[in-house]
């Protein structure tokens, strides 16, 4: 993880918008969560700067500095020489404002530009090396540290404007704490390789201090001295304030990460012989630094604001010795694995890749080609899900199984009832042959609309209507649904023809068993009725015997 860029979890949504832009792909991703792998990371902010739903947020230092301000150490700060674009303002208006929160006084990094720029002019002039890259980007000098070691010799061992000055003002005042302040994130790391800075504040952070106190910058832009080396954040700022520079030198100014890429491969492949190379990470040098203002993200107006404030002259300086300007650079890397070519091809497999065809290097993970996608997977920083076109794939392929599969129909119109789709269930509900058939005309072909129509203009859905297609001699259970965002109806049958008939026979041998039922009634009654008719008979010829039989005995 990176100590200087933090990730906040709830506000990231899964875009790859990060490691789309990120220029060494130093972002790996688990649980649908990214982390910023500090061993790759060259700090160039350009994470934080396209974020649309600000996940990424760089390490506050304010409360650093308050301390400092706050102890018996006088405070110095040193102020890039972009200031000027982000604020408007001159030097003065920049030290009275920092005056007020409590710095002992304030100074421009130009000072140190000015000496660093010197020492580039003697490494030339005594042909100290063959190719030169200006050390004073810290981003460039991650991106060569920990991409490119085998070309640190190359990278100009000077210390940056920032350490020289700083280091300059610890020299000039002893006990004295110094901060830098300026427009990037990776000054933050560089501050802390060295003893020579105490705290750094990107100018959002001064903003929040100077909020903080309710201090307001004086506009005004009057300036006591003028110095060229006030062009250092712009491109090719460096060359522009260096002087009497040997012929057989070739000079070029680089600025944007992936422009450095490209000329740190031709260096590696040794095509670049006696040159020197101004490098620096952002597009448009320190004036488009990733914590510039957001509303000063002019790149014709900042450049014209810097080079209207600098000047044909030096600084007045005492320039430190090579000794005290040197610095070394040591080689930061992690351990990479590198995949065998069976191992990606496995992995191209599980992403649905198995022909040259399917690699189709959109870049929507964040990584230029399906096969760099694969190897950041076999590194463990990327996963297969990240592949749009497998999620799609994969997600219409599940979709389109189940409504294939489905042994309900379904039927999907636009808002013009038009048959959009159509599964094979539907298919045979209605006696079509193929889709094509139907698909594009008006469902009115097949189907009453009646029911389409009336959801569409209510917007409620009608679930489990038990409806009699007559034409297709079928009772089918419609549920029919309106989709507003999507403009689509979609409509769901279920055959219940057979429960139907089922159904009937129920009925119709409910109403025999009923009727037999009755009739049996109706003979046993009739039947009763005779018997006890006969009953009747019987015992009225026995009752006249009986007395018959009765007056004989009497009379006897």
């Amino acid at each position: 993880m990176s100590k200087f860029l933090r990730l906040k979890k709830s506000n990231c949504k899964n875009c790859y918008k990060c490691i789309r832009h990120c220029p060494v792909k130093s972002i790996r991703f688990t649980a649908n969560r990214p982390h910023v792998i500090g061993d790759e990371c060259i700090l160039c902010g350009q994470c934080v700067v396209i974020c649309p739903q600000g996940a990424k947020e760089i390490m506050d230092g304010t409360e650093a500095v308050k301390v400092l301000l706050s102890g018996n150490a006088p405070v110095y700060a040193s102020i890039a020489p972009s200031f000027i674009a982000n604020y408007g303002v001159g030097i003065e208006s920049m030290q009275k404002a920092l005056s007020a929160l409590g710095f002992a006084g304030a100074e421009e990094t130009a000072i140190g530009a000015t000496m660093v720029k010197n020492e580039y002019e003697r490494i030339l002039r005594e042909h100290e090396c063959d190719v030169l890259i200006s050390s004073c980007c810290h981003s460039v000098n991650l991106l060569v540290r920990k991409h490119f070691p085998q070309l640190i010799p190359m990278l100009a061992g000077v210390k940056s404007p920032m350490l020289a000055h700083c280091a300059d003002i610890k020299r000039r005042i002893p006990g004295a704490k110094t901060v830098f302040i300026g427009p990037c994130v990776a000054k933050k790391d560089e501050g802390e390789e060295s003893d020579a800075v105490d705290a750094v504040l990107t100018f959002e952070e001064l903003n929040s201090l100077l909020e903080e106190r309710s201090i307001t910058l004086e506009q005004s832009r009057e300036s006591c001295d003028e110095s060229r080396a006030r062009l250092f954040p712009t491109v090719g700022g460096v060359l522009k304030t260096m002087r009497n520079l040997p012929a057989d030198y070739r000079y070029m100014a680089v600025d944007g990460t992936e422009n450095c890429i490209a000329v740190l491969r031709e260096l590696a492949s040794g095509n670049l012989h006696q040159c020197f190379i101004e490098m620096s990470a952002c597009v448009g040098s320190c004036v488009r630094g990733p914590v510039m203002d957001k509303t000063r993200q002019m790149p014709v107006h900042n450049y014209l604001e810097v080079s209207s404030y600098a000047g044909e002259r030096d600084f007045a300086i005492e320039q430190p010795t090579p000794d005290a300007l040197a610095r070394r650079f040591l080689p930061v890397t992690g351990v990479r694995e590198e995949p065998g070519e069976s191992e990606i091809v496995a992995i191209l497999r599980q992403m649905g890749k198995t022909r040259p065809e399917d690699e189709l290097n959109c870049g929507s993970c964040g990584y230029d080609t399906c096969r760099e996608k694969a190897i950041a997977i076999y590194r463990g920083k990327a996963d297969i899900s990240m592949c749009l076109p497998y999620l799609k794939e994969r997600a219409e392929m599940l979709s389109d199984n189940i409504i294939k599969n489905s042994p309900n129909g379904i039927l999907v119109l636009n808002e013009n009832f038009e048959v959009q789709s159509i599964n094979r269930s539907a298919l045979r509900i209605l006696n079509l042959r193929t889709a094509s058939d139907v698909l594009g005309e008006p469902v009115v072909r097949i189907l009453d609309p009646t029911i389409f129509t009336e959801v569409k203009n209510s917007g409620k859905s009608v679930k489990g209507r038990r409806t009699y297609l007559a034409e297709y001699q079928r009772y089918v259970e419609e549920t029919v649904s309106y989709d507003k965002d999507y403009h689509i109806l979609i409509c769901t049958m279920r055959d219940v023809t057979d429960e139907e008939i089922a159904k009937e026979k129920k009925e119709a041998i409910s109403r025999h068993t009923m009727e037999t039922a009755d009739r049996v009634v109706e003979k046993q009654m009739r039947i009763v009725q005779e018997i006890a008719s006969l009953l009747g008979e019987t015992a009225a010829e026995t009752k006249i015997a009986l007395t018959k039989l009765k007056e004989s005995i009497a009379d006897e």
